[in-house]
């Protein structure tokens, strides 16, 4: 049987390691729980050296990589499974530590658990991990802990995450088809220029015409790719380095998200995208108790867009001096829609405001859809007229000389 170097920790909170004769981890686990003591963690002897290599290697590209959202959609589920069916929350954590994919992520939820047997709230130990666990997460389930309703904020945590993962991949799956042709495009055009091109330069040399500009361009272009791809590729790494870290920065970010608010039918989805989030978000703090305040503070930072984020913060601070929401948000009819801040109105009239913002949700979700589903058809003859126009540039810039020739005959 082999021996296991083991860590592990008592309900008090006092740590033990240690080695011991083990038919397998399971084994050993129970060994150790009827001395009083969980499992933290176990290495068989003479693999120690080579597990830790393989540890600190997958941690690298964990860090990368982080935590998917359906990992976290799954946890969410099975936890709210586990708390209804009454497994204590540090049990619950080990559990779905062993069933999670990512190191990370079980890494943090093994520690999570070793948290709250120490004594600590699960919102608390939540907050140690704030790349895994975003702020609307560790807030809805800190209001389910003081009302003492955890299952209830852990259904709605699931619910909310189910259905921002299906409006993402909708807008995403709508985004596939042009992101496609237009690469397609691309890499058709440099195959064109290394192979095809070349050919042509060489009959235009052995004819000795003079060539008009766009041709000599085209040619240009057609010899620096064959003769320094080495710089081409060093050149686009570059300007996609500094486009991207520019757009990282706060001014970056703001600049980009004004020129996609802009930008015809792609305006509009980001417009119902984040309404919808936004709507859904505060729609399901306020009915889960959270202050109106806090509520939008959390609903900012889920959000991706920079003048909804602002919007919800403006709000926030008009509320605490006395406003109401639909007052708060009225300056920026520009990315609400007045059927919104009307609706608003309506709620906050009734005392039902959280449940006007689901159903406002609910119907812009049902849009999006429509939205996404017409979005092909509509960018599909756009994107004819970018590609015909690119073709029908290099055709008559290569055909142009030929037709010369054949007129001075």
């Amino acid at each position: 049987m082999p021996r296991y170097f083991y860590e592990a920790k008592s309900l008090e909170g006092k740590e033990e390691s240690g080695s011991l004769v083990a038919k397998s981890e399971h084994q050993l686990a129970r060994a150790l729980r009827r001395k009083g003591y969980f499992l933290i963690s176990a290495r068989i002897e003479g693999e120690e050296k080579k597990e830790k290599f393989k540890l600190e290697k997958l941690n690298i590209f964990e860090k990368l990589i982080g935590v998917s959202f359906q990992e976290k959609l799954f946890f969410t589920r099975n936890l709210e499974v586990m708390v209804r069916t009454g497994v204590p929350l540090p049990r619950a954590f080990e559990i779905l530590a062993t069933q999670a994919k990512s190191k990370k992520f079980k890494e943090a939820l093994r520690k999570i658990s070793e948290k709250i047997i120490k004594g600590e709230s699960i919102s608390t130990s939540l907050s140690s991990f704030p790349t895994i666990f975003s702020t609307l997460f560790r807030e809805t389930l800190k209001v389910g802990e003081e009302t003492g309703r955890l299952e209830d904020s852990l259904k709605v945590l699931a619910l909310e995450m189910e259905r921002e993962y299906t409006l993402r991949s909708r807008v995403k799956t709508a985004m596939i088809y042009p992101l496609v042709v237009l690469c397609t495009t691309f890499g058709i055009g440099i195959l064109m220029m290394i192979v095809a091109v070349p050919q042509l330069k060489a009959a235009f040399e052995e004819l000795n015409v003079e060539l008009p500009f766009s041709t000599r361009m085209i040619l240009g272009g057609a010899d620096f790719l064959t003769k320094k791809w080495w710089l081409a590729l060093l050149i686009i790494f570059g300007l996609a380095s500094v486009v991207v870290m520019s757009l990282r920065t706060k001014k970056g970010g703001k600049f980009r998200d004004k020129m996609i608010l802009k930008i015809p039918v792609i305006s509009k989805i980001v417009r119902q995208t984040n309404s919808t989030l936004c709507l859904r978000i505060l729609g399901s703090l306020l009915k889960a108790g959270v202050p109106i305040v806090r509520a939008l503070e959390v609903a900012s930072g889920a959000l991706t867009n920079f003048y909804f984020k602002k919007s919800l913060l403006e709000a926030a601070k008009t509320i605490k001096k006395g406003g109401k929401l639909s007052q708060a948000l009225s300056p920026y009819e520009e990315i609400y829609s007045p059927m919104v801040l009307q609706m608003m109105e309506i709620g906050e009239e009734t005392g039902e405001t959280s449940e006007v913002l689901e159903k406002l949700a609910d119907f812009y979700e049902e849009e999006l859809a429509e939205a996404t589903k017409k979005l092909s058809s509509i960018i599909e003859p756009v994107l004819i007229l970018i590609i015909g126009g690119i073709v029908g540039f290099f055709a008559v810039s290569m055909m142009q000389p030929m037709f010369g020739i054949m007129g001075g005959m």
